[in-house]
C-alpha cells in the first residue's frame, strides 16, 4: 500500500501525520517547541528546534505505523505562515530567532510606510495589508539588526525563508531553496497576478533578491529528501501555507466553496477561482494553490482574531468551567443568551473592522443575567465574527455562499455550529477526518505523486459527519445581526 505523510508545522507544535490512499490516519505524532517573547509584543521561535521537533516526529511516525520510507509516495509540507527565518547558505544555521507572525515588532515601521502613501501600491500588487503579520518588514528589521546580516545577504551567503523553505532546505540537505505560491503569497513581496518576485516590492522593502528561494507550485516535485535522514529518498511534491493546505484538505475546489477553522482565532478562506479579485470589504486576497502547471487558484480570507481563545479565558479568566468542552452544556441550559452580548475584541478586531483601539465588551446584563447567558453570548460571538466576515466575502465575490465547511476544536461543539448556520443562512458541514491542514497537504503531495489522480477523486474521499442546517427566521437573524453590530460599535468606542 502507498502512504502520504504530512508535515504539519504549527505555531506551538511540530506534528507528522500519514494517511494511507483511503485519506484514513494510519498514524500521528506531535511535539511541542518552546515559545520566546523576550519582550512585549516580540514573538520568537528558534528554527533549529523547529526543525529538530520536526524531524523527530517524522521519524516516530514511520516508526509507530511500521512503514518502510519505501512505503512512502510522497512528502507534503504546510506551516505556520509568515514566520520569518534567515540562516546562512554555508553552514545551514540560523543566524538569528525566527520572527514568529504574531511579531509586531515593526509596526513602526509599517505606520511610517503607510504615511509615505505606498499602502495602495503594496495592496494593489500582493492583495495584502501593510502589517507587520506578513513576512517583508520582519526580514528588513533582521537585515539590519544582525550585523553584517545585509551585505552577506546581498552576497546570496544568508538566504530567508517561510517555514516551508526552511523545512525544504532541512529536508533535501541544503539541495533546494524553494517555497510555494502561497507562502509566498504572504510575504508582501509577491505579486499576485505573476506568482513572483516583485522588483519595487523588493526595492521598498529594501531585500536584496539573491536570499529569496524560488517559487514553485503548491502540487508538483520540488525535491528529495536526503537519504542520510530515513534511509532512502522520498519525494517532496507538496507545499502550502496552513489555512490554504485546510482548505484543499476540505475540498473548497469551486469558487463559492468556503471554510473556517475554529481554532484560537477564527480563519476564514473562499474560493474565487482563477481570477484574484482584490477586496473592497477590508479582506485579503490570497493564493489558495497551484497545481502542477494549472493556474492559480485564489482566495478571499478573513481572520477572527478571537474565536476558541474566548472560551478560554471563560475557562482560565474568569472560571467559568473546568474544561473548555463544558461550555456547550452551559450555554444550552438557557433559550437565548437573555439579552446578553459578549464582543472578544481583546487584541482589536481582525476582518472587516480591522480596528487594534477596540476593546471587549460585555453589554446586556441584567440582575437576571447568569453566567449560562455569558457563556451563551461566547459561542454565538465566536459566530457573529465569523458571519460579518462570510458576509463581506460573498459582496467581494460577487459570489452567493454555497455552504461552510467547518475543522478546528470548536467545530466539535454542536451548539456553535448550529447557531453558526442560522445567523449565516448557510448549511455549515463537519467533516469526518478534522486533521484538514496535514490532510491537505498530503493531497497535494498525493496528486503529484499520482497516488490520487485528480480533485474529482480528492472530493470523493472527503466524508461527512454532520450538517447543521439554517432554521432560523430571516427577522429573527437581522435583529440578532443588528445587536451585535451596535454592541461592537460600543466596542471599537469604549475610550471616546
Amino acid at each position: 500500500m502507498q502512504y502520504v505523510l504530512a508535515l504539519d508545522q504549527g505555531t506551538t507544535s511540530s506534528r507528522a501525520i500519514l494517511f494511507n490512499r483511503r485519506a484514513q490516519i494510519v498514524s500521528l505524532e506531535q511535539m511541542e517547541f518552546a515559545q520566546h517573547f523576550p519582550q512585549p509584543g516580540w514573538v520568537e521561535h528558534d528554527a533549529a528546534e523547529i526543525w529538530r521537533t520536526q524531524l523527530a516526529v517524522v521519524r516516530a511516525c514511520l516508526r509507530k505505523a511500521g512503514v518502510a520510507p519505501e512505503e512512502v509516495a510522497a512528502i507534503g509540507v504546510t506551516n505556520q505562515r509568515e514566520t520569518t527565518v534567515l540562516w546562512d547558505r554555508k553552514t545551514g544555521e540560523p543566524i538569528a530567532p525566527a520572527l514568529v507572525w504574531q511579531d509586531r515588532r515593526t509596526d513602526d515601521r509599517c505606520e511610517a510606510l503607510r504615511k509615505e502613501g505606498v499602502e495602495p501600491l503594496v495592496n494593489g500588487k500582493t492583495g495584502l495589508r501593510l502589517d507587520p503579520y506578513f513576512s517583508a518588514t520582519k526580514i528588513q528589521w533582521l537585515l539590519d539588526a544582525v550585523p553584517g546580516a545585509r551585505a552577506r545577504a546581498e552576497m546570496g551567503e544568508v538566504l530567508f525563508g517561510t517555514v516551508d523553505s526552511w523545512l525544504i532546505w532541512n529536508l533535501t540537505g541544503g539541495a533546494v531553496h524553494a517555497t510555494d505560491i502561497t507562502n509566498a503569497s504572504r510575504t508582501l513581496l509577491c505579486d499576485i497576478e505573476s506568482g513572483q518576485w516583485d522588483d519595487e516590492l523588493l526595492q521598498l522593502f529594501e531585500i536584496p533578491v539573491a536570499m529569496l528561494p524560488r517559487i514553485v507550485p503548491s502540487s508538483g516535485l520540488i525535491g528529495h529528501t536526503a537519504p542520510s535522514l530515513f534511509g532512502r529518498p522520498i519525494p517532496i511534491a507538496g507545499a502550502a501555507g496552513d489555512q490554504q493546505a485546510a482548505t484543499f484538505g476540505q475540498a473548497c475546489f469551486e469558487p463559492g466553496h468556503a471554510k473556517n477553522t475554529y481554532g484560537t482565532g477564527g480563519f476564514l478562506l473562499m474560493n474565487i477561482g482563477e481570477t484574484p479579485r482584490m477586496s473592497t470589504n477590508r479582506l485579503i486576497t490570497t493564493a489558495a494553490w497551484r497545481l502542477d502547471d494549472s493556474p492559480v487558484e485564489y482566495a478571499l480570507e478573513g481572520s477572527v482574531f478571537i474565536a476558541g481563545a474566548v472560551v478560554q479565558w471563560l475557562r482560565d479568566g474568569l472560571r467559568f468551567f473546568n474544561a473548555a468542552e463544558e461550555i456547550e452544556a452551559l450555554a444550552r441550559s438557557v433559550p437565548d443568551n437573555g439579552g446578553v452580548y459578549l464582543v472578544p475584541a481583546f487584541v482589536g478586531l481582525g476582518a472587516p473592522h480591522w480596528d487594534s483601539d477596540a476593546r471587549g465588551l460585555l453589554i446586556g446584563l441584567t440582575r437576571g443575567t447568569t453566567r449560562e447567558h455569558i457563556a451563551r453570548a461566547a459561542l454565538e460571538a465566536i459566530a457573529f465574527q465569523c458571519a460579518e466576515v462570510l458576509e463581506a466575502m460573498s459582496r467581494d465575490a460577487r459570489t452567493a455562499l454555497k455552504e461552510l465547511r467547518v475543522d478546528g476544536g470548536a467545530s466539535r461543539n454542536d451548539l456553535l455550529l448550529q447557531f453558526q448556520a442560522d445567523i449565516s443562512g448557510v448549511p455549515v458541514i463537519r467533516p469526518a477526518i478534522t486533521e484538514t491542514t496535514a490532510l491537505g497537504a498530503a493531497f497535494l503531495a498525493g496528486l503529484a505523486a499520482d497516488v490520487w489522480s485528480d480533485c474529482a477523486e480528492i472530493a470523493s474521499l472527503w466524508r461527512v459527519d454532520r450538517v447543521f442546517e439554517p432554521s432560523m427566521s430571516l427577522d429573527q437573524k437581522e435583529s440578532l445581526m443588528n445587536q451585535w453590530a451596535r454592541a461592537v460599535g460600543r466596542a471599537r468606542k469604549w475610550n471616546q
